[in-house]
């Protein structure tokens, strides 16, 4: 809607004035212009078209206040920002009022002296819809008087009036959101008489503030998000309030790699300002994309919490770093991340999970790093199957290495490993043609050394970089007599009889 309007008596033979809505009704419509001409609902969110998407839309077109829960990372707060698209471009207001107030139907004490005051020659002010959506982060410190308000006396000795009259009140978050959207992030956290303050709000519509006879019929889409694990962490959701919601929609991480790699690829600064272009190998995105799917099936990490889609993009991120800094360093012209560059990710990807007992007892960083692995097997099998890899191996097991590290320089990879028979021919099954430039050579050979690791095929250490696999220790066949150190005297009375 454009804003030709300026006074209250041009509004009021506006077509605007004919048809009053409510934010509800506002939502639902334009929802429903949007779905009638096949327009994107929810620009940036993926994975949710066959689960969350269609919850989502019925709630809306039942005009129902509804709350998202799902773990953390799971794109719950950005869904609620998007709802700021359903509403219209420019709504009338009262020009200053703090609720917002329409100026066809006012509700505060002020804006109704002011329009039986100026009459049809009142000028009116159009608000923008990115000024109607109130977002706020539920804490155990938030008071109902932050939330719905409180009496100013300030205001009422200045103005000379007495406490309870309506002009004297300060109004808080949730009036202030009238005729558009309030947001409360991570409910459960919010106390429980401040829940119950919004009884009143989701069920009637209106608020009272500071028991003063003063009631406000606000016009307000509710929405909230909340964590499962809240209920029992910090807090709770009461019932009351819960069974006032009219929607309870479960949000979840994505189903496949894919739909994770599509989200890291959206969410991730991978596209860095300079002279140097960066270039993600597929393989390496996977990679990166899997370490968090086997962080969400791991024993070791608690599923309560979750794995944030967090981990991924940050990954991605260092990842991108490191191998930018070895480009630096080796004055390489373009920037090829590798599958060893993820290990300079730890640091992200330890702060991205809580662990159970059994976690605990070997520290996050084992933690990481043996999800990296896992996750490099796991991609490097997908790619990699029903290839011969023997040849490559048997030049290990012969005694030969490669000391390499995520600081070698493309070319030296690439002269180091030229003498391994077959791994220029498996590197090159991962896409590389020949006579691709040495960056993208060295991140395809470094992508098959790790999967023939991850594999246990060849080891790698710190030390010696990559050699042949360690033989695990054979048991002798022959039997031997026992010892005292590994017999164990058996309950009895009498003799001592031994077992080994």
């Amino acid at each position: 809607m454009v804003a030709p309007i300026q006074t209250l008596g041009q509004l009021r033979h506006h077509s605007f004035a004919s048809c009053p809505r409510s934010v509800k009704q506002e939502i639902r419509d334009n929802l429903v212009r949007k779905l009638q001409a096949g327009e994107t609902l929810f620009p940036g969110i993926i994975g949710y078209d066959d689960t969350v998407i269609p919850q989502l839309v019925n709630a809306i077109l039942s005009r129902h206040n509804f709350i998202l829960l799902g773990l953390r990372g799971q794109a719950k707060s950005r869904i609620l920002r998007g709802l700021v698209d359903l509403l219209d471009e420019l709504i009338p207001i009262v020009p200053g009022c703090e609720i917002h107030d329409n100026p066809l139907a006012p509700l505060c004490a002020a804006c109704q002296a002011r329009v039986a005051r100026e009459g049809d020659s009142m000028p009116i002010a159009w608000l923008p819809r990115e000024a109607r959506f109130v977002e706020k982060l539920a804490t155990p410190d938030v008071t109902i008087a932050d939330m719905v308000g409180d009496i100013d006396p300030i205001k009422a000795a200045q103005a000379g009036l007495n406490l309870g009259d309506e002009l004297t009140m300060h109004y808080g978050l949730l009036p202030r959101a009238n005729r558009g959207i309030f947001a409360i992030n991570e409910l459960p956290d919010l106390a429980g008489k401040i829940q119950v303050g919004l009884f009143n709000i989701l069920q009637e519509g209106d608020v009272q503030i500071k028991g003063y006879p003063v009631r406000l019929r606000l016009d307000v889409l509710l929405v909230f998000t909340a964590n499962p694990e809240d209920y029992t962490a910090r807090g709770k959701i009461i019932t009351p309030l819960k069974d006032r919601i009219g929607s309870e929609i479960r949000t979840h991480y994505p189903s496949t790699r894919h739909s994770g790699m599509a989200i890291t690829a959206q969410e991730a600064w991978t596209e860095r300002a300079g002279a140097l272009r960066v270039d993600v190998p597929a393989y390496v995105r996977e990679v990166v994309e899997e370490v968090a799917f086997q962080a969400r099936a791991d024993r070791k990490i608690d599923k309560r919490s979750g794995v944030s889609q967090r981990l991924p993009i940050s990954t991605l991120e260092l990842v991108v770093s490191n191998a930018e800094r070895r480009a630096l360093q080796s004055c390489e012209k373009v920037v090829v991340p590798r599958v060893t560059d993820i290990y300079a990710a730890l640091p992200s990807i330890t702060g991205k999970f809580e662990l159970e007992y059994e976690g605990e007892l070997r520290g996050a960083e084992q933690v990481a790093r043996e999800l990296i692995k896992s996750a490099v097997g796991n991609v490097f099998t997908g790619i990699f199957d029903g290839a011969d890899t023997r040849t490559v191996v048997e030049w290990f097991d012969l005694g030969g290495s490669l000391p390499l590290s995520d600081g070698t320089a493309a070319e030296e990879v690439v002269a180091r490993t030229r003498g391994v028979q077959g791994l220029r021919e498996l590197a090159e099954r991962v896409g590389v043609p020949p006579g691709a430039p040495a960056p993208f050579v060295a991140a395809a050979i470094d992508f098959v050394l790790e999967g023939l690791y991850a594999q246990r095929k060849i080891s790698r250490s710190d030390e010696r970089g990559y050699a042949a696999a360690e033989a695990a220790p054979r048991r002798s066949s022959r039997r031997e007599e026992p010892t005292l150190d590994d017999t164990i005297p058996l309950p009895g009375a009498g003799k001592k009889k031994y077992y080994n």
